[in-house]
């Protein structure tokens, strides 16, 4: 529970961070709004096609006497299933949109916590495209949760009760990994890691996410809490990454030389001392000599040994 405490702690200070900065929370309002926009259009339409798709989902109840129920259950599960992938997909098309205007602000953030790793030298197109295949490898992992939660669904009690719960801590998970790569792809950190590096803190990553999506679940708010849900992500990823995560005064701090915190990396005293390409704490070989291999090892994909 001190995890999932500790997440939500965050998305406060996020949302804290761009209401001291003003100009910083008008920059990230203008991606959200036009995403929402469309998004606002998009379920109208759902809407009113509702009942259409329902009685052309089930032609097999046209006789039944209880037909009415089982359509309206029918609804209501593909209501909650058509808001859960649009709680998923708002975030990352928001972020693809603002790409720009989020890694900045991110950026920003950073600073003013200890200093902020050099991202890699990339044109914006690739940045782009990295994060919509990133973003489309996180969206196919949530539906191997979300598919099957839909089907339980139809379940007498646990349908209606527990699984909507667990649905809001999968949908609250996977928001978390989204707005985590922002800092995470600025570090570098390719897509399957930051799932692993998350899924060790799933109470931080849901605790965190969770609220988030009962916010996004009010119109117009998921706009307003997108700058803050941004910078308090960035804070996040500190913490998983055993970096410093309390604010500098001067905020001028080398981002090569992060400050240690105790985190899942280890701290600067023990083998992860030496810098990664990441900005983060790195293996050693020998006498204390940087390991030449680097941050992630090629063959499993985890950080070098």
């Amino acid at each position: 529970m001190r995890d999932v405490r500790a997440g939500a702690r965050y998305l406060g200070r996020g949302q804290r961070w761009v209401m001291g900065h003003g100009r910083w929370f008008g920059f990230g309002l203008l991606p959200a709004l036009i995403t929402f926009v469309l998004y606002a259009a998009g379920l109208a339409a759902f809407a009113f096609a509702t009942d259409d798709i329902v009685t052309w989902a089930t032609p097999f109840a046209d006789d039944w006497a209880w037909r009415a129920p089982l359509r309206t259950l029918f609804a209501v599960l593909l209501w909650l299933a058509v808001l859960g992938i649009a709680l998923l997909t708002f975030t990352a098309v928001t972020l693809l949109v603002g790409d720009p205007f989020y890694e900045k602000l991110s950026e920003e953030t950073e600073k003013s916590y200890g200093g902020c790793p050099e991202g890699p030298d990339r044109s914006l197109a690739a940045e782009l495209w990295i994060a919509l295949c990133d973003s489309l490898y996180v969206l196919w992992r949530a539906a191997l949760f979300a598919v099957p939660l839909f089907f339980l669904g139809f379940l007498p009690v646990v349908g209606q009760t527990v699984v909507p719960a667990l649905g809001f801590c999968v949908s609250g998970f996977f928001l978390a990994v989204e707005l985590c790569s922002v800092a995470m792809q600025r570090r570098d950190i390719p897509v399957r890691e930051r799932l692993r590096l998350l899924g060790r803190r799933k109470g931080l990553a849901i605790g965190f996410g969770l609220p988030l999506v009962l916010c996004f679940l009010v119109p117009f708010v998921a706009v307003l809490l997108m700058p803050g849900a941004v910078a308090g992500a960035a804070l996040l990823v500190r913490d998983v990454l055993g970096e410093d995560t309390e604010p500098r005064e001067d905020g001028a701090q080398d981002a090569s030389q992060p400050q240690a915190a105790q985190g899942d990396l280890g701290t600067q005293q023990g083998p992860w001392a030496p810098q990664t390409p990441w900005g983060q704490q790195g293996p050693t070989g020998p006498g204390g000599a940087v390991d030449p291999r680097g941050a992630w090892s090629s063959a499993e994909g985890k950080p070098g040994h």
